[in-house]
């Protein structure tokens, strides 16, 4: 299944651009991100319960990817222009970003990010706390959701306690540090574009 029927989707909402028809392919696409999501956690479990070797994890991981990368290129295309879906979409192109950059490797974080749940990462949160305490859980898989929830909370523009940002700036590593440069240039790219299309209609209403 590919992005069947979001191009389509895009074209009406250029006919109409009600609430309604924004709504409706915002669904769409978070029904598109949800089934890749899932795809690429059933493949994670696979290769963590050895129904799939090394190589077939690979070759699975990366299909999977590639079609999450399709799917980034369709959104943008989407958005490009439409100030509604840059305001609506962002947080979802982010997360797409984060996945396929390989930044964040947890489906389900990626999952809340990309639908704005600041609450639900938190609540996360607290489930890998009480986890590590009672050692069901590596430290490492601890530090690595860890980092990936609160990246995905200080992009949403959730307020972090001294004590993780210090954890953020300490177990930061490369690939997730340029997605954070990468967030917040996409960030400031996103609302220049509400900005111009605001002053474009603006001007437009003025003759």
């Amino acid at each position: 299944q590919s992005t069947w029927g979001l191009d389509s989707c895009a074209h009406t909402l250029m006919a109409s651009r009600g609430r309604d028809e924004t709504a409706q392919l915002k669904a769409k696409v978070e029904e598109q991100l949800t089934r890749l999501l899932k795809q690429l956690s059933e493949v994670e479990e696979a290769h963590g319960s050895g129904e799939i070797d090394d190589d077939e994890y690979e070759s699975m991981r990366e299909d999977t990817l590639n079609q999450l990368r399709e799917f980034q290129g369709t959104l943008r295309k989407m958005m490009a222009g439409n100030m509604t879906l840059v305001d609506s979409l962002s947080a979802m192109q982010l997360a797409i970003q984060a996945a396929v950059s390989q930044a964040f490797q947890t489906p389900e974080v990626i999952e809340m990010f990309a639908k704005k749940q600041p609450e639900a990462l938190r609540q996360r949160l607290e489930e890998l706390e009480t986890a590590i305490r009672l050692s069901k859980m590596s430290a490492g898989a601890f530090r690595s959701q860890k980092l990936e929830i609160l990246s995905a909370l200080k992009t949403l523009g959730d307020r972090l306690s001294a004590d993780e940002e210090s954890f953020l700036a300490t177990n930061m590593n490369e690939t997730m540090a340029q997605f954070n440069a990468s967030a917040n240039s996409l960030g400031d790219s996103a609302h220049a574009e509400v900005i111009a299309i605001a002053g474009s209609d603006i001007s437009r209403a003025k003759k």
